[in-house]
Order: C-alpha cells, then structure tokens, then sequence
C-alpha cells in the first residue's frame, strides 16, 4: 500500500491517465484495434528529443547558456522574456513539445543559477502558454495543425490567415505579461567553472537536427530512433537512464484514451447532435477534458468547419493541465524540479491560462460577428 501511494505521489498524471483510460476500457474491450491507437511516429520523435536534451544536460549546456543569457540582459523582466520568446519562437520551427522539453530546463538553470526561483511557476507557466500558442501559426507548429492540415488539405496561406488573429492576440498578451515583470537585477549566484564539451555540442546538436528532420517527416523515424539511440549509447549511455520514461508511459496511456472515446456510440451521437453551429465552443470545451490532439482527430470527422475547428484545437490546448500535452510535459518537468511547490504552479498556470482562453475565444467570436 505504501508503495502505490508513493507512486501515486511521484507520478500523480500518469496515475490520473491511467484510471481514466480503465474507465474507457470498460466501454470499448481491448481488441486488435487499439494497436492503432499509438502514434508511433510521436512517440519515437518524442523519445529521441528527451535522449538528446538528457545528453545536453549532462554536459551542463543549459548552465553554460543560462550564464550568457543574464550576462548579457541583466535583470529579471528581461532575462525572463527573453527565455519565453526563445520558447515562443522555437515552437513555430520545432513544434510545441519539442520547444518545452528544449527550453524549460534553460528557463529552469537561468532562475536556479540567480536564486530567482520565485519566479520559476510564473516563468514556466508562460513557456507553456508561448509553445501553445507560437506553435499555432505554422502546420508543423504544433500536432494538431499537422493532423488538420493533411486531413483537411488546407492551403498554406489559408492556414496562416485562420490563425493570424489568434496568433498576434497571443503575442500581445504574452507581451503584456512579460512587461509586469519586475527589472530585479540578476547575478549568477553560484557560478560553476563548466567546461564546453564542443565536440559533443557538436555531436547532439546534429542529432537534434535529424529529431527536427524526423518530425518534418524528412527522416523516416525509424532511422532516427536508431541513429539517436546507438550515437547516445555510445556517446554517454548514461543519459538513456535519464530519460523520462514516465512521461512517455502518459502519452501512451492517453492515445489508449482517446481512441477509445472515439469509437464510444454514445459520444459518437453527442458529438453529431451537438457540434454543428458551435464548433468552436464545443471544441474548446472538449479540449479541457479529452485534450487537444485527441479533440482533432475525433471532431475531424463530425465537422467540415475546419477555420473553427483549427481555430479551437490551438486556443482549447489552454485551460486545465490535461488540455493539451504540452501541457502536461510542464507539468511533469516542474514537478521534477520544484515539487514542493506545485500548487503555486497549479494556481499561476489556472489564473494565466484562463485569461488567455477567454481574451482570444472573445477576440475570435468578435471577428465572427462582425465579419460574418
């Protein structure tokens, strides 16, 4: 008993997904369906980004690019904007997920390196917020765009025009909220002699490269699984035991989940009787309980309003931590870092998330009803 509470306590999420994926299990007996329920190619793109950023980290990159960042902009207000426009940025290129687990251990070693870990929830929370919504204004940014794009054959310029208004709301708010934060001056604290391990940034960053490229669909993502996997093992094998495995185990759980509320007759009929005219609102809502991927690819198939449906599924990744899964890698990367203080986190990620879903979904119905 003392150790399933103890697991329960280390890995509360992946114990929440999997009750909730038994629940669905009652409804829809596993079969050889579920097979197909696991998107492969997330998975091994996914595990050879968190191979290499353990890599990384165990050279102390992030130190080592935490003491330029407050070398050069010196107090909190900006070096902490500029760890979130980084995230921002980065997740228009690199796709949300994989922005988060690149940037929040930067965000982490630039506020742990100053003795500014007060602002570490706040900090973390907006990369959050930034990689969701950076992520919005290209195909690749973020899974559910690329999904929608394919399924609904979107033209490019289509797409950047559906998003545009949500994505500059966005930016505006983000700006806003970096603007609040005070000029405290900063000073590395505890600056360690770190050696630069060129040869090996060199070596990560390459398979980093071919992460981004297995991604963009580029590289086959069996090949870069296998290449990443063999390089690390005998670059550092140490960093394969680093690697969070349990964060892998919830996306796992969670594909189980949703493939299995999609085939549910009775929420199949919901979603037929209810979706039509409230495509936006009622998508937004479904991200707050199924997540946002999950709501694509089961709303994909009840709606041909695929503006409002876009539109939904990058706004709805705001609100509860479970609304999208980058989302939950914040999550479980703060809980990894500052556990004892998880419901500041949990009460500074409701307040902000919340502002920034109401703000846009008012902007977006506004827009609608004066434009149409």
């Amino acid at each position: 008993m003392k150790k399933a509470v103890s697991v329960v306590k280390k890995q509360p999420v992946l114990c929440i997904a999997i009750l909730a994926m038994l629940v669905t299990c009652f409804f829809v007996h596993p079969d050889k369906e579920y097979f197909g329920y696991f998107d492969v190619k997330t998975l091994a793109c996914l595990f050879c980004t968190l191979e290499v950023v353990c890599g990384f980290a165990r050279i102390h990159t992030f130190e080592l690019a935490a003491e330029k960042i407050v070398d050069s902009l010196s107090n909190t207000r900006n070096v902490i904007t500029g760890v979130v426009f980084i995230t921002y940025i980065g997740s228009m290129l690199l796709a949300n997920d994989m922005a988060l687990l690149t940037f929040l251990p930067l965000g982490y070693f630039v506020l742990e390196t100053t003795n500014k870990k007060k602002y570490m929830a706040y900090t973390f929370v907006l990369q959050n917020i930034a990689a969701n919504l950076g992520g919005m204004i290209t195909p690749f940014g973020n899974p559910q765009n690329l999904y929608l794009y394919s399924y609904y054959d979107i033209p490019t310029v289509q797409f950047v025009k559906i998003m545009f208004l949500p994505f500059f709301s966005a930016l505006l708010l983000i700006v806003i909220c970096c603007v609040v934060i005070p000029k405290e001056p900063m000073e590395l604290a505890h600056q360690e002699d770190y050696k630069f391990h060129a040869r090996r940034t060199i070596l990560y960053s390459v398979l980093f490269l071919v992460s981004i490229l297995a991604v963009l669909r580029i590289v086959p993502y069996l090949v870069c699984t296998a290449l990443v996997t063999i390089v690390m093992f005998f670059a550092d094998k140490k960093s394969l035991k680093d690697v969070n495995y349990p964060l892998l185990a919830t996306f796992m759980v969670f594909f189980v989940f949703s493939g299995n509320m999609a085939r549910i007759s009775a929420v199949q009929k919901l979603f037929s009787v209810i979706i039509p005219g409230r495509v936006l609102l009622f998508s937004i809502l479904c991200c707050q309980c199924f997540s946002n991927v999950p709501t694509a690819v089961m709303l994909s198939h009840f709606t041909g309003d695929f503006s409002n449906l876009l539109v939904a599924v990058n706004v709805g990744g705001l609100g509860t931590p479970i609304a999208s899964l980058a989302s939950l890698i914040t999550l479980s990367e703060y809980r990894h870092r500052d556990k004892e203080h998880m419901k500041k986190y949990l009460v500074t990620f409701a307040l902000l998330n919340v502002l920034f879903l109401v703000v846009i979904s008012a902007v977006q119905i506004l827009k609608q009803v004066l434009f149409y």
